[in-house]
């Protein structure tokens, strides 16, 4: 029996040092994870899928960023959910546009996000800039040229243009109800008018892109040097693929270039900038609230002055007055999603994203 018991011990002591040293490394990798030291993988929360995608990109194999706002949804009237904020608060890095883009998440940054790197984008230097555009009626070919272009290409040199600054107020006269909507839309004007700083939608240029992917990267490296090679790797394939994409680009919106078209809101200056195509104006100037009568009179009257093309909405906002807006003129609807709303969210979604607003522009204005 002793030599019995002295067994069972000697098997019980075995099981302890078999099972410590299998759970040890375990505890000790994801007590690193949750330090943040270097050679582990970081946490990593982006807040809209075309940044997402582009940093899923650079992460590779390595690991799956959490995305905030998926394509359907509108970064300008996000709500966090009980999910979002729990990734915020174990985030060791957020990628963000900037500030003026994702306000849903000002607040929470400076909370739940304390200690994590907060990068944003369109801050990095480098990025190619511009001015918002002033209400929703622009100069013909739709260029406003009041940003900081840090590498812009001459040819795109003395393209600079007014915003159009229609007064309202001297309009025929109207009944008490016309008056009401106009002294709204007005406020809705001024409301917009008061931004400060740049044009937020700098992702839609591939250019910019570009050099966010090189911001990604290095953030990434200074989190996790350990794996630095291969986010290099990912990085120079990244924006390779990138670049083919904008010659691609270029070459199919050529033939189309001059045809003037109305967007639903003011989101593609920068991708009208870089392909030098025109819009002509915008259906709304706040893409939270739908355009009144005086709107649609204006929006009307633009599509007859300028023989848009194309009026176009967005899967984001899916406002009812196309077909008004479109009835006694040959021009056509379309849709445009500076989101990819319906595109899945990983490492090609950008990619995806910018060639279907490439072959939207196309299809509608060549009437194919």
């Amino acid at each position: 029996m002793p030599l019995q018991q002295a067994g069972l011990r000697a098997m019980a002591a075995g099981l302890l040092l078999g099972i410590a040293a299998t759970t040890f490394p375990i505890a000790h990798a994801q007590s690193n994870k949750e330090s943040g030291e270097p050679g582990t993988t970081p946490d990593v929360v982006v807040s809209i899928q075309p940044i997402h995608s582009l940093v899923a990109g650079v992460m590779g194999d390595l690991g799956t960023p959490t995305l905030l706002v998926h394509g359907g949804a509108s970064p300008h009237a996000y709500a966090l959910k009980p999910s979002d904020a729990r990734a915020l608060d174990k985030a060791q890095i957020v990628f963000r546009v900037g500030e003026n883009l994702e306000t849903f998440l000002n607040h929470p940054l400076e909370t739940l996000s304390a200690k994590a790197k907060v990068v944003d984008l369109a801050e990095v230097d480098g990025v190619h800039t511009l001015g918002f555009r002033e209400g929703a009626l622009w100069e013909e070919d739709g260029h406003d040229h009041h940003g900081h272009d840090a590498h812009e290409e001459d040819r795109h040199d003395g393209d600079t243009h007014e915003a159009d600054h229609d007064d309202h107020d001297g309009h025929e006269t109207h009944d008490h109800e016309t008056h009401a909507q106009e002294a709204h839309e007005h406020e809705t004007h001024a409301h917009e008018h008061n931004h400060h700083g740049e044009d937020p939608h700098v992702w839609l240029d591939p250019a910019n892109a570009r050099v966010m992917v090189d911001a990604i990267a290095k953030t990434l490296i200074a989190a996790d040097p350990a794996h630095a090679a291969t986010y290099e790797t990912n990085a120079a394939k990244l924006n390779g693929r990138l670049a083919a994409l904008e010659e691609k680009i270029e070459a199919e919106l050529l033939p189309v270039r001059g045809r003037p078209f109305i967007v639903f809101h003011d989101a593609y200056h920068y991708f009208e900038h870089r392909f030098e195509v025109e819009a002509v104006g915008a259906v709304a100037v706040n893409p939270e609230q739908q355009p009144g009568a005086a709107r649609i009179r204006e929006i009307r009257d633009r599509i007859a002055q300028t023989s848009a093309v194309c009026v176009f909405t967005e899967p984001q906002f899916r406002p009812r007055l196309v077909d008004t807006l479109l009835e006694g003129t040959s021009a056509r609807a379309g849709v445009l999603d500076p989101l990819g709303a319906d595109i899945a969210p990983g490492p090609d979604a950008y990619e995806t994203m910018i060639q279907a607003l490439a072959d939207a522009l196309h299809n509608c204005l060549a009437g194919e």
